[in-house]
């Protein structure tokens, strides 16, 4: 079974930055997609952003476009999310998914992000 456990998040300033990590264990990392979803109080989740097991496939959610990166290293199996300029609407509970990159199998446990105004 595909298991994945993301770190990194905390509590920032707004105008700040943060980079969460995904780390994947069971096998087969270079083989999925990923995608990093998020989830604030009172509202649904939310697409953040994706990326195939082709790293020149990658999308973006509008509201995070143009501040925050995803990128993968297959040699070390991990995901990363990196952050820039914050908001405080960016305040969620982030969380890493894996699957074909339409359909999300693998689902992390999440790590809290909080954003200061």
């Amino acid at each position: 079974q595909v298991q994945l456990v993301e770190s990194g998040g905390g509590l920032v300033q707004a105008g700040g930055s943060l980079r969460l990590s995904c780390v994947v264990s069971g096998g087969g990392f270079s083989n999925y997609a990923f995608g990093w979803f998020r989830k604030a109080p009172g509202k649904e989740r939310e697409f953040v952003a994706a990326i195939s097991w082709s790293v020149d496939s990658i999308v973006y959610g509008d509201s995070v476009e143009g501040r925050f990166t995803i990128s993968r290293d297959n040699a070390k199996a991990t995901v990363y999310l990196q952050m820039n300029s914050l908001e405080p609407e960016d305040t969620a509970v982030y969380t890493c998914a894996a699957g074909d990159g339409i359909h999300y199998n693998y689902w992390g446990q999440g790590t809290q992000v909080t954003v200061s105004s």
